[in-house]
């Protein structure tokens, strides 16, 4: 009779030890999983767009959404490929991710299309014209499983600049890509400021990087200034875009600091870290549950002037007047 007993009572520690043991497992493995899975994909690897990304990571954290504790994030780019862009979403919706954050307008129009299907949310940032790219029906109703935010560049300011800082300069060259909407739609209206300022324009297509040399080449012969828009594109080419305008004394103006960090002369420069993250804060309250739908597409477009003193002193160009107040000095890349 003892000797049931005692087989019993070890029978049952055994049992508690091991209940005990296997809720301490289970509890250890729902903390260390995350909660939510989500990917980034990047159209190419440059300042601008990487300081978008690390803002949009913050933009979550600051949210509760926090990268190893509760988030997960399958960070993609696409080295400047619309194609590769393409790939990457159609693997996040084939690994049913949470959420996309897509950065720039050749990856946002990648995953809309890649998530017609299965209505994964799509959080935008650095999207110039997500109307003209045709991701949402409107900025302020998006009426679509996308929404995010807009880098409506401070054209009229850029003009201004280059008419202030070159007031001799009569025809304004713009390198652009046919492909990216963003391009075309800064475009139009760069042509369309261009007889306020005394200006014409100047304006060269190209499909891909590798005719961007001989575009060039083309384009200093037939104009005073250049000036860059956020053409992913163009921007991850800027070393040779200022090699050939500097062989040709020709001065670039950026359209924001990370083109002016590594050579162009000045820009009407935004946030892009700001940008990022307000759209990582937008991506948190999707995850939370509300509809991308109906969340209104904020548009950025508030600058502060910035210059390159090397790029001013290479090209004679002194900083006017009412500059000198509130521009920033950046110091160049090395």
């Amino acid at each position: 009779m003892k000797k049931s007993i005692a087989i019993l009572l070890a029978t049952m520690l055994c049992a508690a030890s091991l209940t005990g043991c296997g809720n301490q497992t289970a509890s250890s493995t729902s903390t260390a999983s995350p909660a939510y899975t989500i990917g980034i994909s990047q159209i190419a690897p440059h300042g601008s767009l990487d300081n978008c990304r690390e803002g949009f990571i913050a933009g979550l954290a600051s949210e509760g959404f926090v990268e190893g504790e509760n988030l997960v994030i399958d960070y993609k780019n696409a080295e400047g490929e619309p194609s590769n862009a393409t790939m990457i979403s159609e693997t996040f919706v084939s690994k049913k991710y949470d959420l996309i954050g897509a950065i720039a307008t050749p990856t946002a129009m990648a995953a809309f299309n890649a998530t017609q299907e299965s209505q994964i949310p799509v959080i935008f940032t650095a999207v110039s014209d997500p109307v003209a790219a045709e991701i949402v029906a409107s900025l302020e109703e998006p009426g679509t499983n996308c929404t995010g935010t807009s880098d409506a560049l401070p054209l009229e300011p850029q003009m201004k600049m280059i008419r202030d800082f070159l007031p001799e300069a009569k025809t304004i060259g713009i390198l652009y890509t046919t492909s990216e909407v963003n391009s075309l739609t800064h475009l139009e209206k760069f042509k369309e400021l261009a007889p306020k300022y005394g200006f014409t324009i100047e304006a060269i297509g190209v499909s891909n990087q590798s005719e961007i040399p001989l575009a060039m080449d083309t384009l200093v012969t037939k104009c005073d200034v250049i000036n860059n828009f956020t053409d992913n594109n163009v921007v991850n080419n800027l070393e040779t875009v200022l090699a050939k305008a500097q062989d040709a004394g020709i001065p670039v103006f950026g359209s924001e600091e990370e083109q002016v960090k590594k050579g162009c002369v000045a820009a009407q420069n935004i946030d892009y870290f700001a940008l990022g993250e307000k759209t990582g804060k937008m991506a948190a309250r999707v995850l939370k549950g509300e509809n991308p739908a109906g969340i209104p597409v904020e548009v950025i477009s508030d600058s502060l002037p910035v210059a390159n003193q090397e790029a001013l002193a290479f090209y004679g160009i002194t900083v006017p007047e009412e500059y000198k107040s509130n521009i920033s000095y950046l110091a160049a890349d090395e």
